[in-house]
């Protein structure tokens, strides 16, 4: 059987001395640690055939598919705004007031924002197009902790609902919300729908390697 499997990395950690939401702000590259992350998952993905790597047009995910694409040398790179960050309201803002608020940056928002439907609607637009033009084959896409967290949530048929962000680990994932650098396969047979058969999660590093603080 012929699959087709589409594995989003999650951008690793960000350096951010002034702890505020960075969302699509300019100028947030990865820290040190951050660095350290997505070589773990570059080594994890060392032995995978891949199609092609997209990235998020964001600094963050574009030094982290740098990193990957250090073990896949002539793997060709996209950017695609389908996989950017969250458009939120609460950009600049401190991270203590969003922890205040158990980090739900969706509630009371003036419109305008996205909201959780509104990733993952397109999310599922890139999902329909990547895989039809990779049927069978491997792809590594680059992206963000919601964006991530809600396509998974939409995959297993979970309310797309802030209070469930944080709740992966009642799914049988290790983490409750995907781990800087982790790597989400999506998993798909020929015959399936829209969504996978298999979700597979990996964050490739021990705890000398994690985050201490999640900034959604």
């Amino acid at each position: 059987m012929t699959l087709t499997c589409i594995s989003f990395v999650r951008h690793g950690q960000v350096y951010n001395p002034e702890q505020v939401v960075y969302g699509r702000l300019p100028g947030f590259g990865l820290s040190d640690l951050g660095q350290q992350q997505a070589q773990a998952a570059a080594n994890a993905l060392r032995d995978s055939v891949l199609a092609i790597m997209i990235s998020s047009p964001l600094q963050r995910a574009q030094e982290t598919a740098q990193i990957l694409l250090t073990q896949h040398p002539g793997t060709p790179l996209c950017i695609e705004d389908a996989v950017n960050e969250v458009a939120f309201y609460f950009e600049g803002w401190p991270l203590h007031k969003m922890a205040a608020r158990q980090w739900d940056l969706y509630s009371g928002v003036p419109a305008g924002y996205e909201q959780p439907s509104d990733v993952v609607t397109r999310v599922r637009t890139f999902l329909s197009q990547v895989r039809c033009e990779y049927a069978g084959r491997h792809i590594v896409v680059v992206s963000h902790g919601d964006v991530l967290a809600y396509t998974i949530l939409w995959a297993y048929g979970v309310p797309l609902i802030p209070e469930k962000k944080h709740t992966l680990d009642q799914l049988g994932f290790s983490d409750d919300y995907p781990a800087p650098a982790s790597i989400t396969t999506f998993i798909y047979r020929p015959e399936d729908g829209e969504k996978p058969s298999s979700v597979e999660y990996l964050r490739p590093y021990g705890d000398a390697l994690a985050d201490t603080i999640s900034p959604k």
